[in-house]
């Protein structure tokens, strides 16, 4: 794992995060309908955090203040979080490996972030290198459990445009970019909200008497 993260996300934020894990058991009685739409909001719920919390270590790392780490501790929750959320469809194996492909994809963003602001772009060249390839490496993971929905291209052009927003948004902060960088992340979060509404949607699909 890396040194830090980046990423994105506005003030601080929501702390406690519903875990579709424990959802699961409680969307049981609700009808269909109603559970899917319960499924939609958990999912945003769980990828509005990884974007917020993200951005909260953006910028507590740029400014270099010491809540830095703990932005870092609850974004890495956050990831756990998400892993737990498949486990009710997926398995227990399956949610573990997400949640460990996610905490590298956090840490390398660190490292961008990191290079970033230092200026070093040969660090810089090499922690992006290795960032799309862990994205590569969720898309592989996510198109193997839910190929008919989650296509591997498609996947992987979801998760590479995250990275490209979130670069952006890291890059108007260092660059005391104010208003582009408020801009970067409204854009981020929009495309979260995207992905998190395709996740859902893959589930009730391949799932439609679990959801």
């Amino acid at each position: 794992m890396g040194t830090q993260l980046i990423a994105l996300s506005l003030g601080v934020a929501l702390a406690g995060c519903s875990t579709m894990n424990s959802a699961a058991g409680s969307l049981g009685t609700m009808p269909a309908p109603a559970r899917a739409a319960a499924l939609h909001q958990d999912m945003r719920r769980l990828w509005s955090d990884h974007v917020v919390w993200t951005r909260q270590y953006i910028v507590a790392a740029v400014a270099g203040t010491p809540d830095a780490p703990v932005a870092l501790a609850r974004l890495m929750r956050n990831q756990d979080d998400i892993g737990n959320a498949i486990k009710p469809y997926y398995g227990d194996a399956a949610g573990a490996k997400l949640t460990d492909l996610l905490k590298q994809h956090i840490s390398l963003a660190g490292e961008v972030v990191a290079a970033a602001k230092a200026g070093d772009q040969a660090k810089l060249q090499d922690a992006d290198r290795r960032w799309h390839d862990n994205a590569g490496e969720i898309a592989t993971f996510l198109s193997s459990a839910n190929p008919n929905n989650w296509p591997h291209d498609a996947v992987l052009s979801m998760l590479n445009n995250h990275l490209a927003l979130t670069t952006r948004e890291a890059t108007d902060r260092i660059k005391a970019n104010w208003s582009d960088d408020q801009q970067a992340f409204d854009a981020v979060y929009t495309q979260i909200m995207g992905m998190a509404d395709t996740l859902a949607d893959g589930i009730i699909k391949q799932f439609p008497t679990k959801v």
